[in-house]
């Protein structure tokens, strides 16, 4: 793995490199290097496997993360590729024509995170949240409460309960009255 590294940073602006155990690697490179990254390493160095395209927030850089992670089935090593983009106006190129089902991924964050994939297939259309008109509701700055609030009707009479003495009293409370059963070899 160590030369794959040598060899990625001859080829672009490796921001930075960690090795997280002996069959998983993560590499962070710029946001107009990713898609010519991605191509190599799917064509020339057996990562032909997407497993997954994530999304983290941070809020407080007002970037997101994305998180490729590829599969090698010969050497059996995952490397995640890691970009960072703006999160004023979240915008990446598509991967679909790499990896076909890389459209769904791209669609999921675009419900979820609000970015954008330009030329990936039905990203603009529902994936899970048919009919959401809200902010996407997994970006940090997102209200769960206010809008559960807003939302849902709030049911009377709920209440907090130690699970301990809540057992007791709906499981147990007749255990103690009750005959204990004898076995027959007492």
């Amino acid at each position: 793995m160590e030369q794959l590294i040598r060899k990625i940073k001859g080829m672009v602006h490796l921001k930075a490199y960690r090795k997280q155990r002996d069959d998983l690697y993560f590499i962070t490179v710029e946001k107009a290097q990713l898609e010519m990254i991605l191509s190599h390493l799917k064509k020339n160095e057996g990562f032909t496997h997407l497993a997954f395209l994530q999304a983290v927030d941070f809020i407080e850089d007002s970037r997101f993360q994305l998180t490729y992670m590829l599969y090698n089935y010969e050497t059996g090593v995952n490397l995640g590729v890691l970009v960072l983009i703006d999160r004023d106006k979240p915008e990446m190129n598509s991967i679909h024509k790499l990896w076909a089902h890389g459209w769904q991924y791209q669609r999921e964050l675009h419900e979820l995170y609000g970015i954008d994939f330009p030329g990936s297939p039905r990203v603009h259309e529902s994936f899970v949240l048919e009919g959401w008109e809200e902010m996407p509701p997994m970006r940090r700055d997102f209200d769960t409460l206010e809008y559960s609030e807003r939302t849902f009707f709030q049911r009377p009479g709920r209440s907090t309960n130690d699970p301990k003495e809540y057992m007791k009293e709906k499981m147990y409370k007749n255990y103690a009255a009750s005959p204990r059963i004898r076995r027959d070899d007492e």
